[in-house]
């Protein structure tokens, strides 16, 4: 294929996948796509680990990593935080109306001085390092979202001769990132799971390639949100972008981080089970409806907390009620969510990552030879 993606990656098909699994990584990229690992999480000594096991584990296919460096962030980036360092300044009442829904829906909440000397959630420093750790390893690709890399993440890639990718939800994010020197734009519509802006992929993917290219400043854009198939790959190919970047469709494999529960959860769902809220980051982010996201919608709920507080009280209460779900309790199964985009709604199966990459190649295809078929009619 003849993509600008393809000669910049080394790759012969230009679907990217994002997961926060190993696993999913090296399936993606060993069966002809390339798998992007997500770091946020990670210690730089686990980070270490994942990236060595991917080298010994992807047959010399190429890989990347990407991070979340947040532009605005309530503690304004400050160094050295820890989760103990700001955790008092979670207010009371947040605290107390967690552990209502934990007494309503079956799980415990670890105790708060676990892991508390491990960085603060979404620590834009502890990113930087983790960059470090991953240029030891071959990675072909850097990504970032929530906002512009800071100039230290591209001068990294430069010095390295490694694109530099941000995801964008909007044509002024995109004006913004190339304009700082990015290489590689994810365009992503709020279809999307994660953090997503509201602006369809349809709408969104050919007005900002329309606004770059009025500008001059076209660089290779990836569509993204809502693209579980081939079919979908090529529509948004014939829009003018150059491959796509691809998340919720990996978690229904049997190698993602999820619960089996989620997965469950997953294939029963349809595309109006998803939902953007505030519940999880403390930013706008798209996943599966559930008693924790109607919770903090309704009249009781104390409002979410900015980013990175929010996630202080979500984590621990999502992993904990999973934890319970698995154990067969139904009132916990209420609560469990993830991450997912409208595209829930065409999963019906869960199967192996190397497989969805063969069925991408064969919808992509299939959709080709259609459109084929109808300009020669």
């Amino acid at each position: 294929m003849k993509s600008p993606i393809c000669e910049m990656l080394g790759i012969d098909f230009p679907l990217l996948a994002f997961s926060h699994c190993r696993d999913v990584v090296a399936a993606v990229s060993r069966a002809g796509g390339f798998g992007v690992l997500g770091a946020t999480g990670h210690t730089l000594e686990s980070l270490e680990m994942e990236l060595a096991w991917i080298d010994a584990h992807v047959d010399g296919k190429p890989y990347g990593l990407d991070v979340l460096i947040p532009e605005n962030l309530a503690t304004g980036g400050a160094k050295g935080l820890t989760r103990a360092s700001i955790m008092d300044k979670v207010p009371l009442e947040h605290r107390e109306f967690v552990g209502k829904l934990a007494q309503k829906h079956h799980f415990t909440m670890p105790e708060e001085r676990a892991n508390s000397d491990a960085p603060a959630p979404f620590d834009p420093n502890l990113a930087l390092e983790m960059l470090n750790v991953a240029f030891r390893h071959p990675i072909k690709l850097i990504a970032n979202a929530l906002g512009v890399p800071p100039q230290a993440m591209i001068d990294m890639g430069r010095e390295r001769g490694v694109p530099v990718a941000a995801l964008v939800g909007a044509k002024e994010h995109a004006i913004r990132q190339v304009e700082a020197g990015v290489d590689i734009l994810v365009v992503q519509g709020g279809e999307a799971g994660g953090h997503c802006g509201e602006v369809s992929t349809m709408v969104l993917v050919p007005e900002v390639i329309r606004a770059l290219e009025a500008r001059g400043q076209r660089v290779p854009v990836l569509a993204a949100g809502g693209i579980m198939t081939g079919g979908q790959m090529a529509a948004s190919m014939a829009m003018g972008a150059d491959g796509v970047w691809t998340g919720s469709v990996w978690l229904a494999t049997p190698e993602s981080e999820c619960s089996d529960v989620f997965r469950e959860k997953m294939v029963e769902a349809s595309s109006r089970d998803t939902v953007r809220s505030k519940s999880r980051t403390g930013k706008p982010s798209r996943q599966l409806r559930s008693a924790w996201t109607d919770a903090w919608e309704g009249p009781e709920s104390p409002g979410p907390l900015p980013m990175p507080y929010q996630s202080l009280i979500s984590e621990p209460a999502i992993r904990a009620c999973d934890v319970a779900a698995q154990k067969g309790d139904p009132a916990a199964r209420e609560m469990v969510t993830y991450f997912v985009g409208q595209g829930v709604g065409l999963v019906d199966q869960v199967r192996p990552a190397g497989q969805v990459v063969q069925d991408f190649k064969m919808e992509f295809a299939e959709a080709v030879e259609r459109m084929t078929n109808l300009i020669g009619d």
